[in-house]
């Protein structure tokens, strides 16, 4: 028995060495035992999953490496894909259109007067629209395919920081890990929603990986690369540079060992590592920098956001598990996953130390600067949901080795000892698919969605006649236009004062309320457009000036978070 484990060891070291060789080090004359991460020794051999029963999880790691990023991706592109234009377009996604449908210098003019965080996503999503339209699909298929990619790049990442932190399979962790990312409803919500957060999501996923590459090999492309997909992330979503924190947390984190584990011979300099990645933040810092003043400029945008409490955070549990009831296991399993192999005890780039900063950091930082400044919105965090994945995943399959050495102890035979180690984890991943299935399927519901717009342009074309007019009350419920334009460009738009391209606004600007009087006067009937409840933040809602031209109110519909009403005069 002490021989085969030995015998398993050498091979799991080996394996990674050669991946470490041949993935960054090009023709260098470290010989393969010695090629380790830079940041992360490994354990010693007495630490590398030796305990573990032979036979127990090693078929799981003679799946081709390949394999294990194309399942998650594939499983992510048909669960992501499945009724993906079903969901009515919602506001954000109305501002998608507004900000995108527009030529290219009105987009510019958009970036520098009032949108800069969206400036890139909407020269994207131009191209989009040039080519597919304005319809669901189209819209949001970039969302689905950044997705799956970004499932992907978590199921690669998951392999190899398992296989840096000397955990048994490291190649089911990195399936696991992309698979646990698909299943959650979250995933989906975003897949299925045409705003820059599965982007987000792909280059944090992206810079994660460059990150841990760039450590092991030392060479200065792989810096480069991480820099670069560091400043896109930024670039994208201006919150997610909160990630290199918790990157910088897992750096100097490889300055450390824990008790008793010293540094292989041949294990590249800390330091180094170190101030490489300074000089790699410090370029994306740089290049940041003019859209971060441009940002603070137009902090304005964020009016509407409140401060957050108590149920804020549980918001974020319920949905980063995917449901209530799920918090308790997934929190588990995380904790597991924590301490799997050598866990926290000892620094470098060991999953626990990669993961868990990146979890955290992101969201609390977000949240202690909202108590102050109300910044934080969960959909500006949800970059982080890989971390919890691999957190998950490590945690699934070192409870596989804890229930296998259990079964082992207790002196049950090898067959009954595979079936009992893998039972407990099968039975929670069961649960965890069986727990999401009915939130993945609300999750494609109208209700899911806090506006729907296609609802209402629907009930606007039935009984809209020639001669309407629309007041929007106020002006920010005229983005809802833009979602479903049709029965809307048959409408004379009486609170209209200058264009969104003309303004270089997402909106446009209203007119003065004397002149919206002067133009209600002229009209037999008019529509208004409301938000259901009252935004504060949006500006005054002047019913007062429709019903002061002389018109009063004959229907009325609530369409989710939109009322609609008509008025007519007597």
């Amino acid at each position: 028995m002490r021989g085969a484990r030995a015998s398993s060891t050498a091979g799991s070291a080996g394996s990674s060495a050669r991946a470490s060789t041949a993935g960054g080090s090009g023709g260098s004359s470290i010989p393969a035992s010695t090629a380790v991460d830079s940041a992360g020794p490994r354990a010693p051999a007495g630490e590398q999953a030796a305990d573990l029963k032979p036979g127990t999880l090693a078929g799981s790691d003679r799946l081709p490496g390949w394999l294990v990023v194309v399942v998650p991706a594939l499983v992510e592109l048909i669960v992501g894909g499945y009724r993906i234009s079903g969901p009515s377009l919602w506001r954000d996604e109305a501002a998608t259109i507004s900000g995108s449908q527009r030529p290219l210098s009105a987009i510019m003019a958009l970036t520098l007067h009032q949108d800069a965080v969206h400036g890139i996503y909407y020269l994207l999503m131009h191209v989009v629209v040039a080519i597919g339209g304005v319809t669901e699909t189209a819209l949001r298929l970039p969302s689905l395919i950044a997705m799956c990619l970004a499932v992907g790049l978590t199921a690669a990442l998951g392999q190899r920081l398992a296989d840096n932190s000397a955990l048994p399979a490291p190649k089911l962790t990195g399936l696991l890990a992309g698979l646990l990312v698909v299943v959650v409803p979250l995933t989906t919500r975003y897949a299925q929603e045409a705003r820059p957060y599965a982007l987000t999501t792909l280059f944090a996923v992206l810079a994660t990986y460059l990150l841990v590459r760039a450590a092991a090999s030392g060479r200065w492309p792989w810096w480069a690369g991480y820099a670069a997909a560091l400043a896109v992330t930024g670039l994208v979503n201006l919150f997610a540079v909160l990630l290199a924190v918790a990157h910088g947390l897992a750096v100097f984190a490889a300055r450390t060992t824990g008790p008793g584990v010293q540094p292989p011979p041949g294990t590249r300099p800390a330091s180094r590592t170190l101030s490489r990645w300074l000089i790699a933040t410090a370029i994306a810092g740089v290049l940041l920098a003019p859209l971060a003043v441009a940002s603070i400029k137009q902090s304005g945008q964020l009016n509407w956001v409140t401060r957050p409490d108590p149920s804020t955070v549980a918001s974020l549990m319920r949905d980063f598990s995917g449901a209530t009831l799920l918090i308790p296991v997934i929190a588990a399993l995380g904790i597991l996953g924590c301490v799997a192999g050598p866990g926290l005890r000892r620094g470098g780039f060991t999953l626990g130390w990669v993961a868990l900063p990146w979890l955290l950091v992101p969201p609390v930082l977000l949240l202690a600067i909202s108590l102050a400044d109300p910044l934080y919105v969960e959909r500006y965090v949800v970059f982080c949901l890989p971390a919890l994945s691999l957190l998950a995943a490590a945690g699934l399959v070192w409870l596989i080795k804890l229930s296998g050495e259990a079964a082992t102890k207790r002196g049950i035979p090898a067959g009954r000892t595979r079936l009992l180690a893998v039972l407990p984890s099968a039975l929670l991943a069961a649960a965890i698919i069986g727990g999401l299935v009915g939130p993945q399927l609300a999750i494609r519901l109208p209700s899911a969605r806090a506006d729907n717009l296609r609802a209402v342009a629907a009930v606007l074309g039935a009984h809209e006649r020639p001669g309407d007019a629309i007041l929007y009350l106020p002006w920010d419920t005229a983005v809802i236009s833009r979602a479903y334009p049709v029965p809307y460009a048959k409408l004379r738009d009486v609170g209209l004062g200058q264009t969104p391209i003309a303004s270089a606004t997402l909106r446009g600007l209203p007119a003065a309320p004397r002149v919206m009087l002067g133009r209600l006067r002229f009209v037999s009937r008019a529509w208004t457009v409301q938000w259901i409840p009252p935004v504060p933040s949006a500006g005054p809602v002047r019913i007062g000036l429709v019903t002061g031209s002389g018109l009063r109110l004959i229907g009325r519909w609530h369409i989710e978070s939109v009322l609609l009403s008509l008025y007519a005069r007597s």
